[in-house]
């Protein structure tokens, strides 16, 4: 049996991704008769050179990694996400009562990476009009942003709404949205050009059957979505419209 390698953007710690899709990748591996072997990086930068590299066969990516490093590499979309739309949020620990993002001003924020998307790109816009002289930090994924707002490090934090709510909920409770940005394309799943159209189609087929059993439902909740569907290229428009690179 060949591998493919699945790289998933490192949004959350290494161990929880491992746990929650290594499961769903056994079940694909099964459907299309090829193992498919989880790999990630040890932070979101690295991620983005590896994913420039070409180093896995499938990878699900950030909308921004996808129109930039992901189809500089070769990247084709290949599905997303069924019924969904990427949400940006800045989150403030429900202690310091900041009642608008215009208070955060001179303050020190904390965000996943550089280039991810709704959690910082979208944010940082946001605040760059509404809260000129804030202080940037950059950790290494979104549950470090959320730990380090939580513990009081930072006066506030970029992140996005799926992995607000897969947090744990004795940090999630110290925490409070104060902005919520508008809806755009979400992640990406994209094979490199090296895997075939025969097994692109295969690959499109055993993930929309995910959702068609329980157990696969189940294993689809466990990354926090319903289900998939077929995705183009096309799809992330929205986002290059956008121009965020250019800023």
């Amino acid at each position: 049996m060949s591998v493919l390698t699945f790289g998933i953007v490192p949004q959350q710690a290494s161990e929880k991704l491992a746990r929650d899709w290594v499961p769903l990748m056994g079940l694909l591996s099964n459907a299309v008769g090829q193992q498919i072997r989880f790999a990630t990086a040890p932070n979101i930068p690295e991620f983005e050179r590896r994913l420039s590299l070409g180093t896995y066969d499938i990878a699900y990516m950030n909308p921004y990694h996808f129109i930039t490093v992901g189809q500089e590499a070769g990247y084709r979309a290949l599905v997303r996400q069924k019924n969904h739309q990427l949400r940006g949020i800045i989150v403030v620990s429900s202690d310091l009562r900041f009642e608008s993002v215009s208070e955060l001003a001179e303050h020190s924020i904390a965000f996943p990476a550089p280039m991810a998307f709704a959690a910082t790109l979208i944010t940082r816009s946001h605040l760059n009009t509404q809260a000129p002289g804030y202080k940037t930090t950059f950790v290494n994924s979104h549950d470090s942003v959320y730990r380090g707002v939580a513990d009081g490090l930072f006066a506030a934090g970029g992140g996005i709404v799926r992995t607000l709510q897969d947090l744990d909920p004795g940090i999630q409770s110290k925490l409070e949205v104060l902005w919520l940005s508008p809806g755009y394309t979400s992640h990406a799943i994209a094979t490199h050009p090296r895997v075939s159209d025969e097994a692109r189609s295969q690959l499109v087929s055993a993930f929309l059957a995910v959702g068609d059993s329980e157990s696969g439902r189940s294993l689809l909740s466990a990354i926090g979505m319903s289900g998939f569907q077929p995705a183009d290229d096309s799809d992330w428009d929205d986002v290059r419209q956008l121009d965020i690179g250019k800023r």
